[in-house]
């Protein structure tokens, strides 16, 4: 929806899709779109990929981080690098994606209403210590996708880096009785990838700045999140 309407006002979009039939699914949904990236970005070769094939296309005005599994995993399901998918797809996959994508003007985050409730558990991130909790793991995955939308605003004070919760609506994900607009869920995110609210650092729901997670703002947590995931994936942040 947000590359529908990108493309409505003009703009060029390039898609991102998990394989080969995702990509056929989304270039018949948005015949329009100059072309669509391919790779599984819950494992870290695959990220790498797609940020390698996207800076083939040249440099973006704005990439939107909009990849992520639910909030309904019943059991700790672990990637090929052995991390929780939840949190290899939902954080760590944004990170190398910003570390490695040439960057643009506009970084756009998907969080959720979630986060508000979650604590970053940066001592335990790959859920060894706990007792899964999938609804948890995504909370949780959704206040670092904050934390690395205001860290990077902060780190790179050329960039308009900003994080959005779109609301619960009726996805695959959401369900059918999710109460709030699906029509308004992408709009923010095509605001802000547009470069029509010239801020950074903040936090909005449908068009409206909202309230975050005081954690989110914490330098301290922004960069402990940083040096975790380089670690993990062994890609530096510029």
């Amino acid at each position: 929806m947000p590359a529908q309407l990108l493309v409505k006002q003009g703009h060029q979009v390039v898609l991102h899709a998990r394989n080969a039939q995702r990509a056929t699914d989304a270039r018949k949904a948005l015949p329009q779109a100059d072309a669509v990236v391919i790779g599984d970005v819950t494992t870290i070769a695959g990220a790498k990929s797609v940020a390698a094939q996207a800076n083939g296309h040249g440099r973006f005005d704005a990439v939107i981080h909009n990849v992520a599994v639910g909030y309904q995993e019943p059991r700790r399901i672990e990637t090929e690098d052995c991390m929780p998918e939840v949190f290899a797809a939902n954080t760590l996959a944004p990170y190398i994606l910003t570390a490695l994508i040439e960057r643009p003007t506009q970084l756009v985050y998907l969080s959720s209403g979630l986060h508000r409730g979650a604590s970053a558990n940066l001592d335990d991130v790959a859920w060894i210590k706990r007792r899964w909790n999938g609804s948890a793991a995504y909370s949780e995955s959704k206040l670092h996708d904050v934390l690395l939308a205001f860290g990077i605003a902060r780190r790179w004070p050329e960039v308009f880096s900003n994080a959005v919760e779109p609301g619960w609506v009726a996805t695959r994900m959401g369900g059918k009785n999710a109460p709030d607009d699906l029509d308004q869920a992408h709009r923010t995110q095509v605001w802000l990838a547009a470069g029509d609210a010239k801020v950074t650092a903040s936090y909005f729901y449908h068009l409206q700045p909202a309230n975050v997670n005081v954690e989110a703002t914490s330098e301290a947590l922004q960069d402990q999140l940083f040096e975790i995931c380089e670690k993990l994936s062994g890609v530096k942040l510029p």
